[in-house]
């Protein structure tokens, strides 16, 4: 069994910080990717950032310059730190972590306000 535990979603202004982070437990023995997609309602879930293992990130356009995301490999924990938080990035962010299959956090919401 994996369980993924999230936190440091809540209602931010425009302009505020977030940072959320995601730690993983269970049976794990190698996690090769992390990362955080988000849905907003009524559209579908898109990727914001991932991590490797060895640190390569990919970021989605809408978000690069503005959020950062990192991992600690000892403590399987991801994180997300997003800076100049805009309204459109509300939404229920979910961290999902690749082994041999992938798993999925249980999501944590994010509402910025105008």
């Amino acid at each position: 069994q994996v369980q993924l535990v999230e936190s440091g979603g809540g209602l931010v202004q425009a302009g505020g910080s977030l940072r959320l982070s995601c730690a993983a437990s269970g049976r794990i023995w190698f996690i090769n990717l992390m990362g955080w997609y988000r849905q907003a309602p009524g559209k579908q879930r898109e990727l914001v950032a991932s991590i490797t293992r060895g640190g390569i990130t990919e970021y989605a356009d809408s978000v690069k310059g503005r959020f950062t995301i990192s991992r600690d490999n000892a403590l399987n924990t991801v994180y997300l730190q997003m800076n100049s938080l805009k309204p459109e990035d509300t939404a229920v962010y979910y961290c999902n972590i690749r082994t041999a299959q992938d798993y999925w956090g249980q999501g944590t919401q994010v509402t910025v306000s105008s």
